[in-house]
C-alpha cells in the first residue's frame, strides 16, 4: 500500500463486487488492491458486497483497481461505481440502488430456484437413511445405489455449482476460501459414494466395509449438506438485504417531480431539473423538491426523516427548508438555493454510504483470523484424517472421512466476515433516521467509549442568539441609543455572534441610524477597534480596552453584578475613556440541562468551553449542571483545551457549531457538530446531529454502545462457534463420551452461524434512544454568549 503525496489530492471510489462469499475473500480482495501503486486505503465490506478505495489519481486509476480485484479472483461492477469527484445525486443514488436490489433479488431468486431443488431431490436420500435405521417399512428402492446416485447427483453438480465455480475461481489464482471448504467436502463424500458403486469389491479387498456389513454410502451427506449451506446462504441473503433499508427510506423521501413557477406559469418538471434560484411552490400534504429558502407562505414541515425532530417545525418567510420533508398544513413558496448533488439529503445519503462501507477498529482481529482461517481449516483436516485413519477404531477409513467432512463444513469465516459490517450499516443507517450522521465506523465505535464531553456553550447549550439586556454607562458618556448607535457602527464589520446581538438591537430593535465605519480592526479573543463619526471606538473585554490604556475600575462593580446573573459583559471606551458596560445574554436550548443529566446517567463527565469570564462561565455551567468550567478560552485555544483533557486520560467528545470549533473537533477523540451549525464544523467532525438539539448527542451514545455490544455479540458468536465446533467436528469429545459430530449436522450449524449473526444485527433496527424529556425548570434562563 503506498502513501499519498502531499500534492495530490486523493480521491475515493466505491463499486459493488461480484463473487465474495466470506471473510477470506474480503481479505484476499483487499490484500491485491493494497498491493496496487498509489493505493492509500481499500475497504472492502462482505455485508455491502462493495470496495471503498482512497487512492492516489497521479500514480493510479479505477481500471488498475478493477485489474486488481479481477487479479483476486472476483468482479467489480465499476458501472454503479461512485467516486468523490463526482457527487451524486438522490436521484443517481436512487438509480444505482434500484440497479443494486434488482442485481440482488436475482441473487436470491437463483438461491431459491437451487434451494427448492436441492431439497426435493434430497428427501428421498433422507428417507433412504431413515429406512436403514428408524423406519425400516420404507420402500427398498430408497436404498439403491443407482437410485441414491440419479438423486445425489444433480444435488452436487447442478445446485452445488456455485461452490464450484467460486473454489475453481480461487485455486486459479492458488487461493482458497468457503467455497473450497465446502466443494472438497461435499465432493470427498460424494465421490467416495461412487467409487464404492463402481469399485465395490477394491474397498472389501482393502477392508473399508463397515464391520463386515455392506460398504456404506454418503449421498444423504453430500446432498443434506448442499441442500443446508444453500438454505442458509438463502436466509442470508434474504436478511442482509434489509442492512441497507435506511438507505432504501433515505432515497425514497425525495420526490420525482418538482412544481415550479417560471414566468407566472406553474410547470411540473423532473426534480433534476431544477436550478438554483428556481421558485418552487410545493401544497399541503406534499414533499419538498430540494433546499431553499421561503420567499411566500407559511405552513408547518415534518422534518422527522431528515433531523429526527418529532413535531413540525413552523416555516414562513426567510426559513430555510430542506428537500425531502413534509408540508403539512399551507402552501409554500421558496427560492431553490441547494439543488442536485448538493442537498442536504444528498449529503446525508453521501455520508452514511460512506460511513456504512468503512472499517471499524473492532474489525481488525477478525481480519488478521481471517487471513490465516481457510488454510489452517484445510490442514485440520488433512490432520483428522490422517489420525483417525491411523488411531482410529474400526471402521478407521470411514470415520475419517466422515470426520474430515465435518471438520471442513462446520468451518465457518462467514460469521467473521459478516460480524462486524452487518451491525456498522444497520447501527449508522439507524442513526441517520433518528438525525444522527456518523462520519465513519470508526466515530461510530470512538462515540460510545467517550467518559468526558466538552461543550462550546454558543450554539450548543444555547441557541446562539445573544441579545442586549442592559447597557450600564459611565458618568460623562453620551445618552444611551446615541450610544448604542456609535457602538453598533463599530461592531456592524464584526462577524462575531456578540456584534450581531449589539447590531440587531441599534437596528431592529430601537430602528436606529447607525453610521458607516473605518479603520477597522477584530482582535481575536479580545473585542475590536474602529473610527466612527470621528471618534475611536474600542469594545469587548476589559483586558482589551486596558491594553490600550483605558481605566475600566469605574465600571468593574457593574460588570461583576452582570455577570453573576450569567450575563456577558461587553466593556465600551470612546476616545480612550471607559463609556460603557453592555450586558449581553442567550438563551439556553429547551433540551440542554436534559441532556447534560441524562450524560450523567451514562456515566460522562460533561465540561463547558467558553471565552466568558470565569464568573459568567460559573453561572451558566451551575444553571445546567455543568461539573467543569473552562473559562477564559481564546477561539485559538479550544484545542490545547482538548488536548489537556486527554492528557488527563479522558476519551474526549467535543461538541460545537462555529468555524471556530473546527481545530478542537479535530482534536477530541470524537468531534461533534451540531447540524445548525457551518459547514466548516460539521466536515470536521466525526458525528453531526442534523436537529441542533444536544439531546441528539444522548441519543448517539446510546446507540454507539447498543451496536458495539451488537459486534462484540456477533464476534463473540463468531470466534465462540469456531472454537468449539472445529475441535468437536475433529472427534475431540469421542474419547470421553463416545459421540462423533455428523457432517449433516456440522452443515446445519455451518448454515445457522451466519444466519444468526446477520439476525443479531437486523435487531438494532429496533433500537430506540429514548430522548430525555425536557425539565420542567423554566429554560428561557439568559446565558452569557461566548466573546
Amino acid at each position: 500500500m503506498s502513501m499519498p503525496t502531499a500534492a495530490t489530492p486523493i480521491e475515493i471510489v466505491s463499486f459493488p463486487i461480484e463473487g465474495m462469499t466470506c471473510a477470506s475473500c474480503v481479505n484476499r480482495i483487499t490484500r491485491f488492491l493494497s498491493r496496487v501503486d498509489g493505493v492509500q486505503t481499500a475497504n472492502v465490506n462482505l455485508a455491502s458486497e462493495s470496495a471503498t478505495i482512497h487512492f492516489d489519481p497521479g500514480r493510479t486509476g479505477v481500471a488498475d483497481l478493477v485489474a486488481a480485484v479481477d487479479a483476486a479472483g472476483y468482479v467489480a461492477r465499476t458501472e454503479q461505481a461512485a467516486s468523490a469527484d463526482h457527487e451524486v445525486d438522490v436521484a443517481e443514488a436512487a438509480e444505482a440502488r434500484t440497479e443494486r436490489d434488482e442485481a440482488a433479488a436475482r441473487h436470491v431468486a437463483e438461491l431459491r430456484k437451487r434451494l427448492v431443488v436441492a431439497a426435493l431431490l434430497t428427501a428421498p436420500l433422507i428417507a433412504g437413511l431413515a429406512r436403514m435405521t428408524v423406519a425400516p417399512w420404507l420402500p427398498a428402492f430408497l436404498t439403491d445405489p443407482i437410485f441414491q446416485l440419479a438423486m445425489a447427483t444433480p444435488v452436487q453438480f447442478w445446485a452445488g455449482r456455485l461452490f464450484y465455480v467460486g473454489a475453481i475461481k480461487a485455486l486459479r489464482h492458488r487461493a482458497a476460501d468457503m467455497n473450497t471448504l465446502i466443494a472438497v467436502g461435499t465432493s470427498a463424500a460424494y465421490g467416495y459414494s461412487v467409487a464404492t458403486i463402481l469399485a465395490p469389491e477394491f474397498f472389501r479387498a482393502a477392508g473399508l466395509g463397515m464391520d463386515g456389513a455392506g460398504l456404506p454410502m454418503y449421498f444423504d451427506t453430500s446432498a443434506a449438506i448442499i441442500t443446508l449451506i444453500l438454505l442458509g446462504r438463502f436466509l442470508e441473503a434474504r436478511a442482509r438485504s434489509h442492512t441497507s433499508d435506511a438507505i432504501r427510506r433515505l432515497i425514497n423521501l425525495a420526490p420525482r417531480t418538482a412544481r415550479v413557477v417560471r414566468d407566472g406559469i406553474e410547470l411540473d418538471i423532473d426534480v433534476a431539473a431544477v436550478h438554483v434560484g428556481d421558485v418552487v411552490r410545493v401544497r399541503p400534504g406534499e414533499t419538498i423538491a430540494v433546499d431553499g429558502v421561503v420567499t411566500d407562505g407559511a405552513s408547518g414541515v415534518d422534518e422527522s426523516m431528515v433531523t429526527g425532530e418529532s413535531l413540525p417545525v413552523a416555516k414562513r418567510a426567510e426559513d430555510l427548508v430542506i428537500g425531502g420533508t413534509l408540508n403539512t398544513t399551507g402552501t409554500l413558496t421558496f427560492r431553490a438555493t441547494r439543488v442536485g448533488a448538493d442537498t442536504v439529503l444528498a449529503r446525508i445519503i453521501r455520508l452514511v454510504s460512506e460511513a456504512q462501507g468503512s472499517r471499524a477498529p473492532i474489525q481488525r482481529l477478525a481480519d488478521l483470523v481471517t487471513g490465516y482461517f481457510v488454510p489452517a481449516v484445510l490442514a485440520l483436516a488433512a490432520l483428522t484424517f490422517v489420525v483417525w485413519y491411523v488411531a482410529g477404531p474400526a471402521p478407521a477409513f470411514n470415520l475419517a472421512l466422515l470426520n474430515t467432512v465435518a471438520v471442513l463444513i462446520i468451518a465457518c469465516p462467514c460469521a467473521l466476515g459478516l460480524a462486524t459490517p452487518t451491525s456498522i450499516m444497520v447501527g449508522t443507517g439507524k442513526g441517520a433516521e433518528a438525525g444522527v450522521l456518523f462520519r465513519n465506523a470508526e466515530a461510530l465505535e470512538r462515540l460510545g467509549s467517550v467518559k468526558a464531553v466538552v461543550l462550546d456553550k454558543t450554539g450548543t447549550l444555547t441557541e446562539g442568539k445573544p441579545r442586549v439586556t442592559d447597557i450600564v454607562r459611565a458618568p460623562g458618556a453620551p445618552p444611551e441609543d446615541e450610544l448604542l448607535a456609535l457602538v453598533a457602527a463599530a461592531e456592524r464589520p464584526s462577524e462575531h455572534p456578540l456584534a450581531d446581538a449589539i447590531v440587531r438591537e441599534a437596528t431592529e430593535h430601537r430602528h436606529l441610524d447607525v453610521a458607516s465605519t473605518t479603520d477597522f480592526l477584530a482582535v481575536p479573543g479580545g473585542g475590536i477597534a474602529a473610527t466612527v463619526a470621528g471618534h475611536r471606538m474600542l469594545v469587548g473585554r476589559a483586558g482589551h480596552l486596558e491594553a490600550e490604556r483605558v481605566d475600566v475600575a469605574a465600571l468593574q462593580a457593574a460588570a461583576e453584578d452582570l455577570a453573576g446573573d450569567g450575563k456577558t459583559p461587553v466593556f465600551v471606551a470612546i476616545d480612550g475613556q471607559a463609556a460603557a458596560v453592555f450586558a449581553i445574554a442567550d438563551t439556553l436550548k429547551s433540551g440542554s440541562r436534559a441532556a447534560v443529566a441524562e450524560l450523567h446517567r451514562l456515566g460522562i463527565s460533561v465540561a463547558m468551553l467558553t471565552g466568558d469570564n470565569r464568573r459568567t462561565a460559573e453561572a451558566i455551567g451551575r444553571s445546567v449542571g455543568i461539573d467543569r468550567v473552562l473559562a477564559d478560552v481564546r477561539p485559538d485555544g479550544k484545542a490545547a483545551a482538548i488536548k489537556a483533557l486527554q492528557a488527563e486520560g479522558a476519551v474526549v467528545a467535543m461538541v460545537g457549531d462555529g468555524v471556530n470549533d473546527a481545530p478542537a473537533l479535530a482534536s477530541a477523540d470524537v468531534g461533534v457538530a451540531m447540524g445548525t451549525g457551518t459547514d466548516v464544523a460539521m466536515e470536521s467532525a466525526g458525528v453531526t446531529l442534523m436537529s441542533g438539539d444536544l439531546r441528539g448527542l444522548v441519543a448517539a451514545i446510546a446507540l454507539s454502545r447498543a451496536t458495539m455490544r451488537n459486534i462484540r455479540q456477533n464476534l463473540f458468536w463468531a470466534f465462540a462457534y469456531n472454537v468449539i465446533l472445529i475441535p468437536v467436528a475433529m472427534g475431540a469429545l469421542y474419547p470421553v463420551t463416545g459421540m462423533l459430530l455428523d457432517p449433516i449436522f456440522a452443515a446445519g450449524a455451518m448454515a445457522l452461524s451466519s444466519v444468526t449473526v446477520v439476525s443479531n444485527a437486523l435487531r438494532l433496527r429496533r433500537f430506540e434512544a429514548a430522548r430525555p424529556a425536557v425539565e420542567s425548570a423554566p429554560q428561557g434562563t439568559p446565558a452569557p454568549a461566548l466573546p
